[in-house]
């Protein structure tokens, strides 16, 4: 969710390393760094709160298989894991835990962002794309910097739009969705068929497949990044993957699906 100027993107132009370009899965790495939002750390899956443990990056609990669970059967039995990621954040936020992952010598980093730039109270506060596109790239530039050697996985930010199109006719979740004030630019008047509702989530999802659009463009020139070409994005999450504490975040099972569509993009899971 581009202000950044040519030194900068000159700066982050490196070797270009993707999925796409990935023959051989590189060693584990000896740290792991979350960065991003309530996603990454597992918010809701285990109750009204975040629930780290249950991270599809940064994961202790065996049913997720976590990348970080991944590494250490790999072989990085001394792994270092760190989450800086934060709830609630916008992709504004980015930078700073950029920063943390450098101070911290993270060697791999993962980062998830986007979806509280899009959900906000009205369409029109919904951060623009081009100055979501800046973080995002100042975060990568920073890990570029301070950390060359840093491999950086980046995962698109899920269909907005699918999560309202599975709850929206449990009466459960539009309690909630209307208590809690939830993502209210895509889930307000969730079961409104007016033209204007409809134009509203489908505008809501279009800023939120830019944002996916501006994570490819700033990770595939980047040194050591990979972004997950819209994996996530494209997957159509179940109803039993979502949580019913607020029926919009990822479940344990959804976390664990998080884990299990992406690690084989990473530079760790290729074959």
């Amino acid at each position: 969710m581009l202000g950044a100027t040519a030194a900068a993107v000159a700066l982050v132009a490196g070797s270009l390393i993707g999925a796409a370009g990935a023959q051989a899965a590189a060693p584990p790495p000896p740290s792991i760094a979350a960065l991003g939002d309530s996603i990454s750390q597992a918010y809701d899956a285990c109750g009204y709160r975040a629930c780290p443990t249950y991270s599809w990056s940064t994961g202790s609990v065996s049913s997720v298989n976590s990348h970080a669970s991944r590494l250490r059967a790999l072989g990085a039995t001394g792994l270092v894991v760190t989450n800086n990621s934060v709830v609630s954040v916008k992709a504004a936020g980015l930078p700073a835990q950029a920063q943390a992952a450098v101070t911290q010598k993270a060697q791999y980093v993962t980062v998830q962002i986007g979806a509280n730039d899009a959900c906000t109270p009205t369409v029109a506060e919904m951060t623009p794309t081009a100055a979501y596109e800046a973080s995002v790239l100042a975060a990568v530039t920073t890990i570029n910097q301070g950390t060359p050697t840093a491999k950086i996985f980046v995962a698109s930010v899920p269909n907005l739009k699918r999560m309202w199109e599975v709850s929206k006719s449990k009466g459960g979740a539009r309690l909630i969705w209307a208590a809690a004030r939830i993502c209210q630019s895509m889930l307000v008047r969730p079961t409104s068929t007016t033209a204007a509702d409809n134009a509203r989530r489908d505008q809501v999802q279009a800023r939120v497949n830019e944002y996916n659009a501006a994570l490819a463009r700033v990770c595939t020139p980047a040194r050591n990044c990979t972004f997950d070409n819209n994996a996530v994005a494209n997957y159509v999450f179940a109803a039993s993957q979502i949580s019913t504490l607020d029926y919009f975040h990822p479940s344990i099972a959804g976390q664990a699906k998080l884990a299990e569509i992406t690690w084989p993009l990473t530079p760790y899971g290729a074959p």
